[in-house]
């Protein structure tokens, strides 16, 4: 099944809903929210920035990006209509934040409109990321810097031991929540070919133990979807739903993925 990500504008509501209160949940993850402070931190802004998030999703980190002192101005970027429904009641009373409906192909500001891009968990979405990068590039201004943080899907596993069972659970939703599990792998060489000064890469741990997070919500997705594409029974499928409540009740609930950032510079 291809990304829901990649074809996000084609989902209805109802398919929406859980991942709306997903992205709401890893947002408030105080590791995630500690990795994103981290890396707002080394990007070089002026006073009175002006500031875009390209796929904003929920609104989340623009929410946070706004609380930034040197925000005059943020924009979150979106295709999803029923995202930026979520978003823009969530960021009541914000007054220097705004959602606009569009997407990272066709930004639809002027050149050089902003002094700061960022993709958050964004780009390992995009079948082909170089014209999204291409046309961050565009809107920035000269000296302007481009923000990526994303997730390095091959790394990710809730596997306790060999032949575990939940490793069918990360394949399946690797297949349909990501486009390119290697794109951080690749994160800097894409970067440096659309002409950006990329500075090292930074990683991070995340982990989940012994009390689960939002990756708790991959038993139940990646069931489902083994299920839906006939991998497994319904009893298999209950089977494993169990064992992940037992994992929770028994302390040995266990999860982990790495995360990546790059600042870059046009």
């Amino acid at each position: 099944m291809p990304d829901i990500f990649a074809r996000i504008t084609d989902a209805d509501a109802d398919l929406l809903a859980p991942i709306v209160d997903t992205l709401e949940k890893r947002a408030a993850d105080p590791q995630l929210r500690a990795m994103l402070d981290a890396y707002l931190a080394e990007i070089e802004l002026p006073q009175a920035a002006e500031i875009l998030e390209v796929g904003s999703g929920t609104g989340p980190i623009a929410r946070v990006i706004s609380g930034l002192p040197q925000a005059a101005r943020v924009v979150g970027l979106d295709p999803s209509p029923v995202f930026l429904a979520k978003a823009r009641e969530l960021s009541g009373g914000l007054d220097n934040l705004s959602f606009v409906e569009g997407n990272g192909g066709s930004i639809p500001y002027p050149d050089g409109s902003f002094d700061a891009v960022v993709f958050h968990t964004l780009l390992c979405h995009v079948p082909d990321p170089a014209p999204v990068v291409t046309e961050a590039m565009r809107v920035l201004r000269p000296g302007g810097t481009l923000a990526v943080f994303d997730c390095d899907f091959s790394t990710a596993s809730l596997s306790t031991g060999d032949f575990d069972p939940f490793a069918a659970i990360v394949q399946v939703m690797l297949e349909n929540i990501v486009h390119d599990r290697w794109f951080v792998r690749n994160m800097s060489k894409l970067l440096r070919s659309c002409g950006l000064h990329v500075r090292p890469m930074r990683s991070y741990s995340y982990v989940e133990h012994p009390e689960p997070s939002f990756m708790f919500s991959w038993i139940e997705r990646g069931t489902d979807a083994l299920l839906a594409e006939g991998r497994i029974g319904d009893a298999g499928a209950q089977a494993l739903r169990l064992e992940g409540q037992r994992r929770v009740e028994d302390k040995e609930w266990f999860a982990h993925i790495v995360y990546a950032s790059i600042i870059a510079t046009k």
